[in-house]
């Protein structure tokens, strides 16, 4: 383990005394330390949505620019979940994918201090990992992920110049302020393990939490912090089990809480920079007591932008436009309003039946000229993890379905569309899990179709994704199938050429 020390100081102003006032007197040491923590968590896109409702990232720096004005000693940090996933990360520039490119340059350009691993970051790839740590400027920390090596387990590290600097089980801040007044915050983290990848080891969060803990408590630091990503459950049973820990800055489920566990507060901002927590801190070092005022504050049009922040942005946002125009002409078009949210998260999309999954599968079986009966589509596809609200764009929906890829209708026995369904339903809270349209379980657990009970010896015709016909996700759903009697491939003038041009047409057709 490495610790990692950053010591700021601030020069006294040389100013006028008046009489009988001496430079000491002016600088003496008040007791009181006074910083700012500026939190965001699970933060996909680089960009203003929901029209240039919400979000962004240029936003964001110039809120932290303001608050920096006023208290210098002022940190940003990043609960986990920014590389992955996202539409810009997932398309091609410069002959490799993006995956994450985009995100650390505007990150860098931002001065984040530290981050943590989402589960997300390791959707990627080891490769692309590794580029990504090796191009940020900000330093990372985690107590429970490790590189699987063929020697086993060993810490992920990332290049800094000529130095190579492995990830820390924990990372302390030493804060000092101009009249000498100074603290020692030390950080652990942990990650949730809800994405296995051969090369990640995941520790055992409580285990290695506990670790990290007694580790900071023999640096005698003043205070111990948690920056991590995972249920909030999880996040209360160490507040609950570890005493002085003094507040967690946390990730994963997306919408903002703030709740008090064992001696510790826990807070979470909302996905996207909807919203960022700005967390003012006053310490007494001598008495030991701390006091947290915390603001969730939201990012919206009527914050102004970064210019410097701004600009890269702007470039990347150039990019992908350039690459959604060659397959429709107007990204922003506004085609629906939900005043309900449509929940795009993985837990809902691979979990259970969802308004959003209704929408795609229902538009993926109207977009032949001869309708398909029903149609399915496997959870993991949906790669948002987020929820759509208000104005939707034609831009979101490739946010959802960033590898789009065709609808073919497929002419299905009914004894083998029963084993596809029941395979997708033993597959719940995987990728395999599917959304679907028109088909429904009975009374008996039975699967039906409009209402009535599907035959085995009945053929039916089914949309589905051409994705999940491969068999990547369910192994003996392939054309080569005794049960698939056809595969309608879609014409050139079919929407069902391109599964995000369905949908987009369908919603334009009910828009509210």
């Amino acid at each position: 383990m490495r610790k990692f020390t950053l010591f700021i100081g601030f020069s006294l102003l040389v100013i006028a005394c008046g009489p009988g006032k001496k430079m000491t007197e002016l600088s003496k040491d008040d007791g009181i330390l006074n910083f700012t923590f500026v939190q965001l968590n699970d933060v996909y896109e680089i960009a203003p949505l929901g029209g240039g409702a919400y979000g962004g990232m240029a936003r964001v720096a110039h809120v932290v620019d303001s608050i920096k004005k006023g208290q210098p000693n002022t940190y940003l940090f990043l609960a986990g979940d920014f590389l992955n996933p996202s539409l810009l990360g997932s398309i091609k520039y410069e002959g490799e994918r993006i995956r994450g490119r985009q995100m650390i340059e505007v990150m860098n350009a931002m001065d984040f201090e530290l981050v943590t691993f989402g589960n997300h970051e390791f959707d990627i790839g080891e490769a692309d990992l590794q580029k990504r740590m090796n191009e940020s400027n900000f330093y990372w920390t985690s107590a429970n992920c490790f590189q699987q090596g063929a020697d086993g387990p060993r810490s992920f590290y990332f290049q800094r110049d000529k130095d190579t600097i492995y990830v820390p089980e924990t990372y302390s801040l030493t804060i000092s302020d101009a009249d000498g007044t100074q603290a020692e915050v030390g950080l652990f983290s942990v990650t949730l393990n809800s994405n296995p990848q051969d090369f990640v080891y995941y520790g055992d969060a409580m285990i290695e939490a506990g670790s990290s803990y007694t580790s900071l408590q023999l640096q005698r630091v003043d205070l111990i912090m948690g920056l991590t990503h995972q249920e909030i459950e999880k996040d209360v049973e160490l507040a609950e089990k570890f005493s002085q820990i003094s507040f967690i800055m946390g990730g994963h489920e997306h919408n903002n809480m703030m709740v008090e566990a064992g001696n510790a507060k826990i807070a979470k901002a909302d996905a996207n920079a909807k919203t960022i927590y700005i967390h003012n801190f006053t310490y007494d070092p001598k008495k030991g007591h701390l006091k947290i005022d915390s603001e969730l504050f939201p990012i919206d049009e009527n914050i102004a932008e970064k210019p410097e922040v701004k600009a890269i942005v702007d470039k990347w946002e150039g990019i992908l436009e350039a690459q959604i125009k060659q397959v429709i002409d107007a990204p922003h078009e506004v085609i629906y309003y939900a005043a309900t949210p449509l929940d795009g998260t993985d837990s809902a999309s691979r979990g259970g039946q969802t308004m959003l999954g209704e929408i795609i599968t229902h538009a993926m079986a109207l977009s032949f000229y001869d309708p398909a009966e029903a149609a399915i589509v496997n959870g993991g596809s949906m790669r948002l993890d987020d929820r759509l609200s208000g104005a939707i764009e034609s831009l979101d929906i490739f946010r959802v379905l960033p590898f789009g890829g065709e609808v073919v209708k497929v002419a299905i026995k009914g004894s083998l569309l029963i084993e596809v369904l029941d395979y997708g339903k033993s597959h719940n809270g995987e990728g395999a899990y599917l959304q679907r349209y028109n088909i429904s379980e009975g009374p008996s657990a039975n699967w039906m179709i409009e209402g009535n009970p599907i035959e085995d010896d009945k053929v039916y015709q089914i949309a589905m994704s051409d994705f999940l016909l491969k068999g990547l996700d369910i192994p003996f759903l392939t054309p080569e199938n005794d049960g698939i009697i056809e595969v309608y491939f879609p014409k050139e003038t079919e929407n069902a050429r391109d599964i995000r041009k369905a949908i987009i047409h369908y919603l334009k057709s009910i828009k509210k």
